[in-house]
C-alpha cells in the first residue's frame, strides 16, 4: 500500500489521480489533500478519501470547509503556506503528487524534497523557476522525481533500459493548441472563451491558455533539460495535432523510440505513482485504423514567440526563467480577466524579460525576489499596454523585429 499526498487535488491532475486511487484502493491510499478555493469539491474529496490532513488557501476557507464537513470528520484542516508545507512533508506520505498550478508549487516542492519524499511532479513551474536548485536538492536528499506531464512521462518511458550516453535527441511533441491554423492578424480577436477550448486535452484554465500560446511547451523544454540532464540544443519541438505520440527519444544509432496512447493524463499519473508497475487505467488503445495518419510539423515561432522566449531563458539560465514564468502568470491572468488581449500576453512577457537584469547563479531568495519583481512589473506593463497599445516601443513580433 502506497500512501499519497496530493497537492492540487481539486484541479484536473488531482481529480484524475483520485480516480486512479478509486480504481486501485488495494494499492493506493490518500493521506493528505491540498486544494485552493474550490471548497465544495475538496469537502467531497475529504468525505470520500478521509485523509489525515487537508489544506486550503486561508483561514476563511478553512472555516468554510469545517462548516461543510459539519464535524463529521477526523481530518485535520490547516491553511496557508505552512499548511501546504505540512502536507508536502506529511510523515505518513510515501509519495507527494505536486499538482499545484504556477509558482505556488515551488516551496511545497522544496518541503517535500527536504522531508525525503518521492515526488510525482506535475508542476512545471517548479523546475522552470529553480531547476538547478531543485535537482541538486533532490540528489542530496536521495529523492526520486517522477514526471507526470504526458510528454516527460513519455520520455522517461522511452529511455528506460537504455543508456543516457546513447541519447542524441529528444522530440517533444505539442498539439499546436486551438490556434495553430489562425493568422497573427486573427489573434487580436481571440477571447478567453476561444482560448479555453483545447482540441484534444482537458486541462485547467491556466494550462489551457499556456497551451494556446505554446508557453506550456516552452516550460516543458526547460523541464526536460533538468529532469533528464540534457542540453536545450538537443531538444526539438514538433507539432503533432493528433496527440497520440506523446514524445520520442532519438539514439545515436539512428533509432527513435516513441511512447503512444490516447490523450488522457491517467496514464502518466498512474505510471508516476506506482513506477515501475503499470496500473489498469480504464483507457483503450488508440484506434489506429480510424486515425489513419500521424502528422508532424515545425512550430511557428513567429506566431507563437513564447517557445523562443523559453529557449532563450533556458540558454541564459539564472533568474530569467523565473521572470518569464511570473510574467506569464500575470499576463495569462490579465487575459482571462479581459484586461489584456491575446497578443498582449506575448508582449508583456517579452518586456519583462528585456527589463530584467539576470542573476546568473541565484540562491532561492534571488529567485523568489525575481518572481516578485516580475509580477509587479507585469501588472504595471498591463496598465501601460492598455493605455499605449499603439506605442511603437511595444514589439509586434514580426520576423523583422522579434526580440529573441
Amino acid at each position: 500500500m502506497k500512501k499519497i499526498s496530493i497537492l492540487g487535488s481539486t484541479g484536473s491532475i488531482g481529480q484524475n489521480a483520485l480516480n486512479i486511487v478509486e480504481m486501485h484502493r488495494d494499492k493506493l491510499n490518500v493521506t493528505a489533500l491540498a486544494g485552493g478555493n474550490n471548497i465544495s469539491l475538496l469537502a467531497e474529496q475529504i468525505k470520500k478519501f478521509k485523509p489525515e490532513i487537508a489544506v486550503v488557501l486561508n483561514e476563511k476557507r478553512a472555516k468554510e470547509i469545517e462548516t461543510l464537513l459539519k464535524g463529521d470528520r477526523k481530518t485535520e484542516i490547516v491553511f496557508g503556506d505552512k499548511g501546504y508545507a505540512a502536507a508536502a512533508a506529511w510523515d505518513e506520505a510515501d509519495i507527494v503528487l505536486l499538482a499545484i498550478v504556477g509558482a505556488a508549487g515551488l516551496l511545497p516542492a522544496i518541503a517535500a524534497i527536504d522531508a525525503g519524499k518521492t515526488i510525482a511532479l506535475a508542476n512545471k513551474e517548479t523546475l522552470v523557476m529553480a531547476g538547478d536548485i531543485i535537482m541538486a536538492r533532490a540528489k542530496k536528499n536521495k529523492v526520486d522525481i517522477f514526471p507526470v506531464d504526458s510528454e516527460h512521462s513519455a520520455i522517461f518511458q522511452c529511455i528506460e533500459g537504455n543508456r543516457k550516453k546513447d541519447i542524441k535527441k529528444i522530440f517533444l511533441t505539442a498539439s499546436g493548441g486551438p490556434f495553430r491554423n489562425k493568422t497573427i492578424e486573427d489573434f487580436k480577436n481571440i477571447r478567453p472563451e476561444h482560448a479555453l477550448s483545447h482540441p484534444t486535452w482537458n486541462m485547467g484554465n491556466k494550462i489551457t491558455i499556456d497551451s494556446a500560446t505554446m508557453m506550456n511547451k516552452g516550460f516543458e523544454v526547460i523541464e526536460a533539460v533538468h529532469l533528464f540532464g540534457l542540453d536545450y540544443c538537443d531538444i526539438e519541438v514538433l507539432v503533432h495535432p493528433e496527440s497520440i505520440v506523446h514524445s520520442m527519444v532519438g539514439f545515436k544509432d539512428g533509432s527513435v523510440i516513441a511512447q503512444m496512447g490516447v490523450p488522457d493524463m491517467k496514464i502518466a499519473i498512474s505510471y508516476a505513482l506506482l513506477w515501475p508497475e503499470r496500473l489498469f487505467s480504464g483507457l483503450d488503445f488508440p484506434d489506429f485504423t480510424s486515425i489513419k495518419r500521424l502528422c508532424f510539423e515545425k512550430p511557428d515561432t513567429i506566431k507563437f514567440p513564447c517557445l523562443k522566449f523559453a529557449f532563450e531563458a533556458c540558454r541564459h539560465g539564472g533568474t530569467l526563467p523565473a521572470v518569464m514564468n511570473a510574467a506569464n502568470e500575470i499576463a495569462v491572468n490579465g487575459f482571462l480577466e479581459y484586461r489584456l488581449d491575446f497578443p498582449g500576453i506575448f508582449r508583456i512577457i517579452n518586456k519583462c524579460m528585456e527589463l530584467h537584469k539576470t542573476i546568473n547563479s541565484p540562491e532561492l531568495s534571488d529567485i523568489l525576489e525575481a518572481d516578485l519583481w516580475a509580477r509587479q512589473q507585469a501588472e504595471n506593463l498591463i496598465s501601460s499596454y492598455n493605455r499605449h497599445e499603439a506605442d511603437p516601443d511595444w514589439p509586434r513580433f514580426t520576423s523583422k523585429n522579434q526580440r529573441f
